[in-house]
């Protein structure tokens, strides 16, 4: 569209994992990689390390851990949309069968068939059809070693970082101006660690902040309002664009029961892939203004 080859763009997602076991998911992904440093290798364990480190160098607890998962699900519960729509408690996370450690069950997102779509439009088109139309006011797109071995940190996603500096720079604003995020969030650390990489909160923070409140839908930065990977589920090919729909209909006050306010106009929406973040892409959405 920048270039101007078309004006009109119809961006869809979708993903159907259910047709197949969770064993036979399980083998088919444990097979893929590199046939040395990635065989046998599953999600959980490529995302436990970063929880464990994080527990060891900031003192995060699985408490924290499971506050994440306790917000989603609540979050869930308001999103006729999502995957599980019932709450749980702190025990329920904890007591849950365990993983790979730390994590346990209700730590990981679950398996789901889903579809999204977003409309882009040029700026004239859009002023034609709607006299609220959201923008996209930055992106951010940044990669990382793919390998574990290779990765100089466990407790960022430096991909991540790197990603965010580039959104907030081309949209002209800093994450205190953000009023929501749409986050990967495809285990509960996975969370805690965005919102430190974003700058949402200070780094080694972010266990606390989950802990506290403070990422919930009457928190000073509400995260995943739509129930997040954990509770909305996690359709791999259509998660970024679901984001990116959650963040329209919160800048445009269709959020229901989990509308959040939006003051300053901004939503961000991030999303991971590979092992453990090895490409990052962030967006910044905004309803005040069209950007430069």
């Amino acid at each position: 569209m920048a270039s101007g080859v078309h004006d009109v763009v119809l961006v869809i997602g979708v993903e159907k994992m259910r047709d197949k076991s969770a064993e036979e998911g399980l083998l088919a992904r444990a097979a893929a990689g590199h046939p040395i440093f990635t065989r046998g290798e599953t999600a959980p364990v490529l995302f436990a390390p970063f929880a464990t480190r994080h527990m060891h160098e900031f003192g995060t607890t699985r408490e924290m851990l499971a506050s994440v998962a306790v917000k989603n699900h609540h979050n869930g519960a308001l999103d006729p949309y999502a995957h599980f729509q019932n709450e749980i408690t702190i025990e329920n996370v904890i007591n849950s069968p365990a993983v790979c450690s730390p994590l346990h069950l209700l730590d990981c997102c679950p398996q789901t068939d889903g579809a999204a779509a977003v409309l882009l439009v040029s700026a004239e088109i859009a002023e034609r059809y709607t006299k609220n139309p959201v923008w996209v006011a930055g992106f951010g797109v940044a990669t990382d070693h793919p390998y574990l071995h290779e990765k100089s940190t466990f407790t960022s996603m430096q991909a991540t970082e790197m990603a965010a500096e580039r959104a907030y720079a081309m949209a002209g604003i800093g994450p205190n101006d953000i009023d929501c995020a749409e986050v990967h969030d495809c285990f509960t650390i996975t969370e805690i660690l965005d919102i430190e990489d974003l700058g949402f909160v200070e780094k080694g923070k972010g266990g606390v902040a989950s802990l506290e409140g403070d990422t919930s839908l009457t928190g000073r930065i509400p995260i995943n309002t739509s129930g997040g990977l954990l509770a909305k589920g996690h359709p791999i090919g259509a998660t970024g664009v679901a984001q990116m729909v959650e963040c329209w209909w919160q800048l445009r006050g269709e959020a229901q029961d989990r509308q959040v306010a939006t003051p300053n106009g901004y939503a961000l929406q991030h999303n991971v892939g590979g092992r453990g973040s090895g490409v990052s892409v962030v967006n910044i959405l905004t309803n005040k203004r069209s950007p430069k």
